[in-house]
């Protein structure tokens, strides 16, 4: 399979993924959730995010930019170094609260996340989206 064709397979699935995120968070507000459709934004916006850093490191890697190590943190610097993103911190901010959502109990951290998902991570992932459609 060319390289290619893996970024633009990857962002296919980025943007299914993230139209599935963008529906769910557009809904009502985010008291209106019950914990468990909470925890399904939570699912919705790991599987976004997950698939939005795969792109980014697809795309740079068929551009000829060698990532080492690979890791969510060192494609979003790339990303932000060729342009790819906008705020290289939002996106390491998107990166560390995806890891507290993984790995918290504490229900103060995981609101506080989930609003940063709604308000901030949203129109992140929404502009790597028409980035992406354009390349």
């Amino acid at each position: 399979m060319k390289a290619d064709i893996r970024w633009k397979q990857r962002f296919e699935n980025f943007d299914c993924a993230f139209k599935l995120l963008q529906a769910a968070m557009q809904e009502r507000s985010l008291d209106e959730y019950s914990d468990l459709e909470q925890e399904g934004l939570v699912q919705r916006f790991e599987f976004s995010f997950e698939l939005a850093w795969k792109t980014m490191k697809d795309y740079l890697e068929d551009s000829g930019i060698q990532i080492n190590p690979v890791t969510p943190k060192a494609v979003i610097k790339e990303a932000f170094a060729a342009k790819i993103i906008e705020d290289g911190q939002e996106w390491i901010d998107m990166m560390l609260d995806r890891n507290v959502l993984a790995h918290t109990y504490d229900q103060k951290k995981f609101r506080m996340a989930l609003t940063s998902v709604k308000k901030t991570y949203l129109p992140e992932l929404e502009k790597l989206q028409c980035a992406c459609t354009y390349l």
